[in-house]
């Protein structure tokens, strides 16, 4: 037994006969039918208990998938900055978090298509408690991050989770994909935990724990989504925040936020890799500062470069000058954009309720303030 069996994906060795195992489940019936619409059942079944491999699983299903989504449910995919990244070279892809399945999976299928390294990618245990997602989630490479914890079992599921994100970096050289924090950004104000990228270091022996992020390649990616699929979802734990309440899940919620996240509308998406972080990591591990300073300097670096790779849409200037009662930000937008966007708005949120209408505008306006921030430090007379 491997001290990893309990988070990690499936090896090659297992593919088939977990394939074989969910091959006939209602669920991936449905995911191969809108993956293949004009294909018989049993001609995808052939195909996928003759696969072998994880990354057969992927290319020849995963990635299929992945591009029907973005046909039936967006306006169309843009890139930008994969051209920085080298082939046969693992990275650590530090993201901002917006959708439970696709930020990784749209990464994963531009990597693919730039003949680059698939990465291992962190996934919430509480988003895959149905077999069949479980099994989904260790052929499509995922690896299981365990929530709830606390105390000792917390701090010994950090070890493994960074262990094992170490072997695969330096040992396997295989890239990884972990969100800037836990969970998904509700309020699109994306941040750092300081919490993320000290379980990162964890695994390096020795008196400097940083020393660790000068050993591999980090790039902080960026995710942009014109429309977010989840966005009215979102608005019970919202309400709950601002009774100053406890907000707990309903039992189907993950899997509700999972499906909407796929299938709801996204209009136009971007993604956006920020290049490495290699001189700016080589001047904090320089500082004479404490080691969770560092820490703090680093994940305010991966904010600064993930802000500042945004691709702001109509909808975020829209909602930053319906937010602040102002036209700061007009030129950006048509009048017809203005519209739909409020009609949207009108559909989905309670007018009447002050507190949900601008927190709505908010996860939509928060982007651009963040990336505003981002550009000002960034800017030769800032650094006069």
């Amino acid at each position: 037994m491997s001290q990893f069996d309990s988070i990690r994906p499936f090896y090659d060795v297992e593919a088939n006969a977990a394939i074989r195992k969910i091959v006939d489940d209602p669920m991936l019936e449905a995911m191969m039918s809108f993956t293949f619409p004009n294909d018989t059942k049993e001609h995808w079944k052939d195909l996928m208990v003759h696969t072998h491999s994880l990354r057969d699983f992927q290319v020849n299903f995963i990635y299929p998938g992945v591009q029907k989504v973005i046909e039936k449910s967006s306006d169309g995919l843009s890139t930008g900055g994969f051209e920085q990244l080298q082939p046969n070279t693992a990275y650590l892809f530090i993201s901002n978090h917006r959708d439970i399945i696709l930020d990784t999976s749209l990464l994963n299928s531009c990597l693919y298509e730039n003949s680059l390294i698939l990465t291992t990618s962190a996934i919430g245990d509480n988003l895959i408690q149905k077999p069949f997602l479980h099994t989904l989630s260790r052929l499509n490479r995922n690896f299981a991050i365990k929530r709830g914890l606390q105390g000792r079992a917390l701090l010994e599921s950090s070890q493994m989770a960074s262990a094992y994100i170490k072997k695969s970096l330096l040992t396997e050289n295989r890239s990884v994909w972990t969100a800037q924090r836990e969970g998904r950004t509700k309020d699109g104000n994306d941040a750092t935990h300081r919490g993320v990228l000290k379980m990162l270091t964890l695994s390096e022996e020795g008196a400097n724990p940083f020393g660790y992020f000068e050993k591999i390649k980090v790039v902080p990616i960026s995710i942009s989504y014109e429309y977010d699929p989840t966005d009215v979802l979102k608005m019970p734990e919202w309400l709950a925040k601002s009774r100053d309440e406890k907000y707990i899940k309903s039992a189907n919620e993950d899997f509700m936020n999972l499906l909407r996240g796929i299938m709801g509308t996204k209009k136009r998406i971007h993604l956006q890799v920020n290049g490495l972080l290699d001189k700016e990591i080589q001047e904090i591990a320089k500082m004479e500062i404490s080691q969770p300073d560092k820490l703090s300097r680093l994940a305010e670096t991966v904010d600064q470069k993930i802000w500042a790779g945004y691709k702001l849409w109509p909808s975020n200037y829209i909602a930053h000058d319906l937010l602040y009662g102002d036209n700061e930000y007009v030129d950006f937008y048509s009048k017809e954009e203005k519209s739909s966007f409020e009609r949207r708005m009108n559909e989905k949120v309670n007018m009447k309720n002050e507190f949900l209408v601008k927190s709505f505008l908010a996860m939509y306006a928060n982007p651009v303030n963040n990336q505003k921030a981002a550009l000002t430090v960034n800017s030769p007379s800032s650094k006069s």
